[in-house]
Formats: C-alpha cells, structure tokens, sequence
C-alpha cells in the first residue's frame, strides 16, 4: 500500500499555541485539525464533540490529545473555569448538513452556540477560528469573494438552505458587533479526504463513488436540470482535507489575520474531473451513470463555485494547493483503500 502524503504546513510561527480547544474535534475536519496539531508536537488539546451512534469515535483512536467532553457540557464547564487555560479555539463543531430542514435546531446549534463560545473567548482573549462556508454564499450571484466583509456586503449574500443561513446568521452578528476583525471565519468550499467516512450522504463524492465503484465499477452522477451545464460538468472548488488544515493553521497562527477567509484551492474543477481521478486512482476505465437529481435539492443546487483564496495569500500564505489527481490518489490508496484514518 503507497505511503499517505505528508502533511505540508508552511513555516511554523514564532510561537505555537501552548494549549487548544477543538470544537467538533472528532469530526471530519476537526479530527484533521488535532492531527496537525499532533505534527506539531501540540498534545494539550481538549477535544468536544457530540459522538453519537455512529462511527466518529474512529478519528479520534490514533490523536493524543489531554481530554474530551461532549459538546452540551463545553460551556457550563468553561463557565466555571473546569478546563483550565487555552490561547486557541478552533470551534469546527455545527451540523453541517446541507439538506437538514429544522432551521430551529441549525440556529441553536450552528448560531446560538457559536455565539456563546465567542463571547466566552474573546472575553478571556482567546484566539477565536470558527468554521463558516461557502454555503454562505448561495449561488454565487453576487459573487464569492471574501475581501468585503463588512455589514452591508453580507447583506447582499442569499444562501440556499438553512445550513448556510445558520452560519451566515453568525458571519453577519460579528460583523454588526464590530468583532469580526478579532476573530477569524473560514468559509470552506468542497473540502474531502480521509475522517470523513461517518458523515453518512454529506460524505464527499470520492468517498460515494469509491464505494459505488467497489461494488458495482461505476459511478452515479446527476444530470444537470440546467442548459448552460452539460451533464457531469457542474462545476465545484474541491479542496483536499491536507490543504484546509494547513491553511486554517496558518490563519489561527497569523495574529495579523482577521475576519472571513475562503478556503478553497482557487480552481474550479467538474464532476467529471473528480471522478476521471478517482477511476485513475483505482486503475480502471471510467463508467458513468447519469441520474435524475432530486426535485427537493434542484431549487438549491449550486452550478458553480470557485474560492477567491487572494486575501489567504495577502497574509502570507504561499504554500501550493495540492493538484486534484495526486490528492485524489493520496485519499484512495492511501486511506480508502484499507481503511484507515489519519494517523492510522
């Protein structure tokens, strides 16, 4: 089995954080994000996360890190002072699924919460990264660029499902409190890669398609419903896990950076690109099926989406993305087949 590809981090900054929170920590990126931390030589991480039933916990088993709580007792413990000191939290925790419709349950969970935490780490001057997206944006008609992120230019942004309203509720309250610039929002596109397996349909395609492949050689993709895309050529901005970690590190550490980043590679790639790297990967000859997609996501699908990554690069970040066929073949052989986490 080939060797994962490294982690690439640019140039570790003057100081480390001594101590982290990581909200979501057993999650998809989250996970990844302790497992940097963990090439760093960072341990001193508590970990919180809502584990449930399903098989999240598996990220977690190769990770060192001092302690883990679920989610629902994080704030009445950092209330009364029980989890000590952090100079960082990384709040990756939210339900990020695009199709969930009880928008009660996103804005308690995805607003209310976040808005808590923030509070409680700018109080105590904690460095303070959360997690926002690209859903943020909705269809991209007024565009997907990150260097306005006043009041009024988050006024204009129309997301498509209450997913993307739920984290978009907390772009906008930083920004009318006047404490966006404090803090640091990352508005993830398409980000896959190994830890994502529990993440049931939001799994990326990669991981659907690996599996569609494994039991039948081919892959399901839906048609386009619209006259300006040709079928399989629905454009997205995928970004592989390796990339969005070291590019949150970068910005967590930057204390120079602050308010709402894209996260993206800055490239947008088809469907039909991603799974000609997938079939590569695996060494067989593309088959595809095209499908239906379903009446209830049509309305909300988008076509398009393409990070501006000129303002991560404005703080100094110049690492390379990583080219999809080599991330694509790095998840495949180096994690999908067999199995295994980072870490593992």
């Amino acid at each position: 089995m080939p060797s994962p590809r490294p982690l690439t981090l640019p140039a570790a900054p003057p100081r480390l954080p001594s101590r982290v929170l990581v909200t979501g920590g057993a999650g998809f990126i989250g996970s990844a994000l302790v497992w940097a931390l963990n090439g760093l030589g960072i341990e001193r991480i508590v970990v919180t996360d809502r584990l449930g039933t399903d098989e999240k916990w598996r990220n977690l088993v190769p990770l060192r890190f001092e302690d883990y709580l679920e989610a629902d007792d994080l704030m009445p413990a950092l209330t009364r002072g029980a989890l000590g000191d952090f100079d960082l939290v990384l709040h990756l925790g939210a339900c990020s699924a695009t199709t969930e419709t009880n928008a009660t349950y996103l804005a308690k969970n995805n607003f209310e919460y976040t808005k808590h935490l923030a509070h409680w780490a700018l109080g105590h001057e904690v460095r303070f990264v959360y997690a926002s997206s690209a859903a943020t944006y909705g269809d991209g008609a007024q565009g997907m660029e990150d260097a306005d992120d006043s009041t009024p230019a988050l006024s204009r942004l129309r997301p498509l499902n209450a997913y993307g309203y739920s984290k978009h509720l907390f772009d906008q309250y930083a920004a009318a409190m006047g404490v966006l610039p404090n803090v640091v929002g990352l508005k993830y596109f398409n980000v896959y890669g190994p830890n994502e397996a529990h993440k049931a349909d939001m799994r990326s395609l990669v991981h659907k398609a690996h599996g569609q492949i494994t039991e039948t050689g081919r892959v399901k993709l839906f048609r386009s419903h619209r006259p300006d895309f040709r079928d399989g050529e629905q454009r997205r901005d995928f970004l592989y896990v390796k990339d969005a970690i070291a590019m949150t590190l970068h910005l967590a550490m930057t204390p120079t950076a602050g308010g709402l980043y894209n996260i993206g590679s800055g490239i947008a790639h088809t469907w039909l690109d991603l799974t000609g790297a997938l079939f590569s990967a695996l060494g067989r000859t593309p088959a595809i099926d095209f499908i239906d997609m379903p009446e209830s996501i049509r309305a909300k699908y988008q076509y398009h989406t393409q990070a501006s990554i000129d303002k991560l690069r404005a703080t100094g970040y110049t690492a390379a993305v990583t080219p999809l066929v080599d991330a694509v073949r790095d998840y495949v052989q180096g994690y999908l087949v067999g199995d295994r986490r980072l870490g593992d």
